[in-house]
């Protein structure tokens, strides 16, 4: 897990440059502000200039210390109010995978972010951890520069960390943006943000709800399979009721009750499903199962598509979503079926 820290830090990972070009335009915005007689133009401006990438590390204890919460500081008081965080998991392999992303149904640009947040309520983040391979760090560096649509987490990147880069994923989700909604997706499925919005917004009696395309399934007892699980005396022969792990979503008091434990106190399963599928048995929450978001290709409802059963998200991501965004029923069909 590498060198423990002792609490998560928040930091830009904009270029000085950007910053100094930043903070220019801000003065610059100020003074028009003044001229104009109006002290939110600056403000207004400025906020859209900051930095979207940001940079967290990693809490061994967590818990509520002072002013911390579950050993998270932000540099800013003030979280970010959305309907909705979408952490998309990636890694330090899928470059082409994010390409492929952003030719399609996530934005290339903070421009088209600043969009699509003010159309669906939604804010999106690519969700990586960190690597010791100097080379790659380089590269994605750039990527960052150039793209800055990154919440990088102080964690090694690798899939025996998922279940560890979960939650520490929605606890700096939970740190930055003020959500009603906590979504984690991966990097390979076809995603209808619009339809993903409405399906956020719907009123519910139950404050605390765990949205996703629910399962269960043996537990895989052969060291030799992929999703072999060591603790499976724990479980039995059968897992329990949980989201398939390519989308789901935590309300935000779910969230807020893991952000309240320290790290130490949860039991990490092999699997990063399996392992929030358990905390939420441990928690009053409710099952709220979507078949929208594991449609094996696109419908007038479809939000996320994948290919189910046959592979954990899309077989061959980097084609099938650019195939998959020319046809007119993924990408060009109504958010909602006309009732006509």
């Amino acid at each position: 897990m590498g060198t423990a820290h002792k609490v998560f830090h928040s930091r830009p990972l904009s270029s000085r440059l950007r910053r100094l070009f930043s903070a220019v335009a801000c003065v610059v915005f100020a003074v028009v502000g003044f001229l104009l007689g109006s002290s939110s133009f600056s403000g207004r401006y400025c906020s859209d200039l900051l930095p979207r990438s940001i940079s967290v590390s990693w809490d061994r204890g967590g818990g509520i210390k002072g002013n911390e919460v579950s050993g998270i500081r932000a540099e800013s008081k003030e979280r970010h109010k959305v309907m909705g965080l979408v952490g998309i998991q990636t890694g330090f392999g899928s470059m082409g995978r994010r390409r492929s992303l952003r030719k399609t149904w996530f934005p290339s640009d903070r421009e088209g972010l600043r969009r699509l947040e003010a159309s669906t309520g939604l804010a999106f983040r690519f969700v990586i951890g960190r690597t010791g391979d100097q080379r790659k760090m380089a590269s994605f560096q750039k990527e960052v520069e150039q793209y800055d649509d990154f919440l990088l987490l102080d964690i090694k990147e690798q899939y025996s960390n998922l279940p560890y880069k979960t939650l520490a994923f929605f606890k700096a989700a939970f740190a930055q943006f003020d959500a009603d909604f906590y979504v984690k997706a991966d990097d390979d499925i076809y995603l209808r943000p619009d339809r993903l919005s409405l399906l956020l917004a719907k009123d519910r009696s139950h404050p605390q709800t765990y949205l996703g395309c629910m399962k269960k399934g043996p537990v895989f007892t052969d060291p030799n399979l992929k999703w072999y699980e060591p603790l499976s005396y724990l479980l039995g022969k059968e897992y329990f009721l949980h989201a398939y792990g390519p989308i789901y979503a935590l309300s935000a008091d779910v969230v807020a009750s893991l952000v309240a434990l320290k790290n130490s106190s949860f039991r990490m399963f092999s699997n990063e499903d399996v392992t929030i599928g358990a905390w939420m048995l441990a928690m009053n929450v409710n099952h709220e199962d979507n078949r929208a978001l594991c449609d094996p290709d696109c419908t007038p409802s479809s939000i996320a598509v994948w290919d189910i059963p046959t592979c954990s998200g899309l077989c061959n991501p980097e084609t099938r979503l650019l195939l998959l965004h020319q046809k007119e029923s993924c990408s060009k069909s109504p958010t909602t079926v006309s009732d006509n």
